[in-house]
């Protein structure tokens, strides 16, 4: 770099660091200024020779993550100054903790530690699963859930930036960031940053379908405008005489979420009629916030229609997140539906800026205090789901998902206080959020006083009382009937140590049992006999000799089979080689021509995948399992951000490369109105018209609207979306759509 180039890449670094004091959500002392002045100092020094991917400076990317912290996240100044230092000290060896703690205090150096180990969890390879190093990330909450935004920003920084990465690392990062850190910013509030991450994560996983959507969104944007216009035109009189102080916004729905509902419900962009809301943020002191929000409900309601079962009450029981605002659906202009959400101004910034607006908020004298109380509630709130961590990772990483996007419901105690659990909880969920010991003593539960089974749906407003025992303790059938990580936990936990008191029991009644049979108890013997009873685990078979479903009449015939080993040994190999050539009839397509994988474009043995049931044209990745080969699976395939996120060294690049000498079988589902030879038409069509051969096809009537199945055999993808299209433009049928 010359002097020059030199001179203005310093000016842009001030400027930036200029902005950053500017834009902070807080107000900034003095002390404030100099300390995060400080900590900029130390990182520029420290990042001074390293370079970014683009090919700028290094130290741009920490005043940018300490930048969201500041203005989007609205955290303090240690946090900034926490977020300028959160690379320091792994990439600078002049810099150890130590350092930081002496010049920062010991609050900043926890922080950077906690995001030093977790940036050296983020390595390839199967003895560092993706899975593990997420749930050892969300264990340093118990240091400080500083550590967890922090993340969360530096992630949302290096999602902006990605132009520069390989295709490879950009489709492991963003299928990492769908997977877990759009979910925890969902969880932690931080709602903004949850959507631009789901957005940018589609962009880069699934590029062409990112940006068609994104070229829609921008040719609709000017009706759009006009839309929210005329909705606002006929309520700002009602509004405007109430003499309430307040502002009217249109907000299009992401990108990420108008895919979901294309997928979710089957239909194209045009076809998902709720791609915007419209936001009502009016002006309240704290004392008539409730009051304006039903007011304004009121006047939105006597000029628009309302859905009854689109009204979403988060004021009176706001979300465990703090989220709190009225959302209404009412049908607007032109019969179209729209969602309108209600918040004060107090709730808006909640919504946006979570922790951050929750402290400014709170009242009281001690802000030290305060602070303290507010992160110890969130870091309790988060803590649930880590409480066993000797859940397998990835099934933990799932079920800690699955309760961060849970929709929420609220319960009632006998007492009268209120619970929230996650949609779809049961009595159990309840008995284990009251305390662990109900959980554990669980007999049965009563319902709005109406004795019901612990597999019982919950509903928001139930009141619940658990019957507890003294004699009662969990059964496997539990885990069908509780949803919550922490119930869940609970109950596998005690289970384990049920079952390894049995096992022990169980191993000395073997030594016994075998030594009759002239048997000698060795790790050959057991190996022997966890296969001929086709167990995964030496535990197993000790428990199951423990509770007797293995007994004497079955280690007798093993006994004898002992001896006949060779024979038996024979048979399998003979058996196991008719099941590989039935498998090779059905599942192994041994066409070469058809799929080829990796950069070389090599030729390889494969299976597609039940779960998504990929076609020729369909866009697809090869997966390396451990016991079926190459599974190859659909690129929107359900399981395709689970298995790219934590198994990303497995992931193969693959793509079709004829498609004229192989058939393939696809489901497709139809609706409409029933019209008299209907059937007639579209089987002629198929068969006649297209030439496509019918496997199957099923159809139900119900007073005058049909729903029918129709599995058909086609070559390729064009033929599927040519018949579909077709099948669209016959007389009285509504929606068409591949299963």
């Amino acid at each position: 770099m010359t002097e020059v180039d030199i001179e203005k890449e310093n000016a842009a670094i001030a400027k930036a660091y200029k902005e950053l004091l500017k834009v902070s959500y807080r107000t900034l002392s003095r002390e404030d200024k100099k300390f995060i002045r400080e900590a900029f100092e130390v990182a520029v020094d420290a990042h001074k020779n390293q370079r970014r991917k683009s090919g700028e400076a290094y130290i741009f990317h920490p005043i940018a993550v300490a930048k969201i912290v500041a203005q989007e996240i609205g955290l303090d100044a240690t946090s900034i100054a926490a977020a300028l230092l959160h690379d320091v000290v792994e990439d600078n060896e002049n810099y150890t903790l130590a350092d930081i703690e002496r010049l920062f205090g010991s609050t900043v150096a926890k922080i950077v530690d906690g995001l030093t180990k977790i940036s050296k969890l983020d390595t390839d390879g199967d003895v560092s699963l993706q899975a593990e190093n997420f749930r050892k990330m969300l264990l340093t909450l118990n240091d400080d859930v500083r550590v967890i935004i922090i993340k969360i920003a530096d992630r949302l920084h290096n999602m902006q930036t990605m132009e520069s990465m390989r295709l490879d690392k950009q489709l492991k990062i963003a299928s990492e960031t769908l997977y877990i850190y759009a979910p925890l910013a969902h969880k932690i509030g931080l709602y903004n940053i949850k959507t631009e991450l789901e957005d940018l994560g589609l962009k880069y996983t699934e590029p062409e379908v990112y940006n068609d959507i994104l070229n829609k969104m921008e040719e609709s944007k000017e009706e759009q405008d006009i839309y929210i216009k005329d909705f606002s035109k006929v309520i700002v009189d009602s509004l405007d005489k109430e003499s309430l102080n307040y502002e009217i916004k249109g907000r299009p729905k992401s990108i990420y979420s108008i895919r979901q509902k294309m997928i979710k419900q089957g239909v194209t962009f045009d076809e998902v009629y709720d791609k915007f809301a419209v936001r009502i943020i009016y002006k309240s002191d704290a004392a008539n916030e409730k009051f304006l929000a039903w007011k304004i409900y009121s006047i939105v309601t006597d000029h628009f229609t309302p859905n009854p079962v689109r009204l979403r009450d988060w004021i009176s029981s706001p979300k465990s997140t703090g989220y709190e605002a009225l959302h209404i659906t009412v049908i607007g202009p032109k019969g179209r539906w729209v969602e309108v959400q209600i918040r004060s101004e107090r709730m808006n910034e909640v919504a946006e800026k979570g922790y951050a607006a929750h402290y400014k908020y709170k009242q009281g004298t001690n802000e030290k205090e305060q602070e303290e109380d507010l992160l110890e509630s969130w870091i309790q709130k988060l803590q649930e789901a880590l409480e066993n961590s000797e859940t397998n990772a990835v099934d933990f990483v799932e079920q800690f998902k699955l309760n961060l996007y849970s929709k929420e419901i609220f319960v009632f105690s006998p007492k009268g206080d209120l619970i929230s659990l996650p949609k779809g909880a049961t009595p159990l969920d309840f008995a284990f959020s009251i305390h662990t010991e109900v959980g554990m003593r669980t007999r049965g539960a009563k319902v709005n006083g109406k004795l019901v089974p612990l597999s019982h749906v919950l509903k928001s407003g139930d009141r619940v009382e658990i019957l507890t025992s003294d004699n009662a303790k969990p059964n496997v059938n539990w885990l069908d009937y509780a949803t919550t990580a922490r119930a869940r936990s609970k109950i596998k936990t005690s289970l384990r140590e049920e079952k390894k008191d049995i096992a022990e029991d169980g191993k000395e009644i073997l030594r016994r049992k075998l030594k009759s049979l002239k048997i000698t108890l060795n790790e050959r013997s057991i190996n022997e006999l966890v296969n001929y009873f086709k167990l995964s685990t030496s535990l197993d078979l000790f428990y199951r000799i423990g509770n007797g479903s293995i007994d004497n009449t079955m280690l007798k015939a093993f006994a004898s089979s002992r001896s006949n080993a060779l024979v038996s040994y024979l048979k399998n190999k003979i058996r196991r080689t008719e099941t590989l050539k039935d498998i090779d009839k059905d599942e192994i397509t041994n066409k070469y021509d058809m799929l080829v994988f990796g950069k070389d474009e090599q030729k390889l043995d494969y299976k597609l995948a039940n779960c998504c049931n990929p076609i020729p044209g369909d866009e697809v990745f090869g997966f390396l399992t451990i016991n079926e080969g190459i599974k190859v699976h659909k690129k929107t395939c359900p399981n395709a951000l689970s298995l790219q996120s934590n198994y990303a060294y497995r992931i193969m690049t693959a793509k079709w490369i004829d498609s004229s000498q192989q058939e393939y079988t696809s489901q497709i589902e139809l609706s409409g109105i029933d019209n008299l030879g209907l059937v007639n038409e579209i089987t002629k069509l198929i068969s006649q018209n297209m030439h496509v051969n019918m496997k199957n096809l099923s159809f139900e009537s119900d007073s005058g609207v049909f729903n029918g199945k129709i599995t058909v055999v086609v070559k390729n993808i064009n033929m599927l979306k040519t018949l579909i299209d077709n099948l669209k433009k016959i007389n009285g049928i509504d929606k068409v759509r591949r299963v």
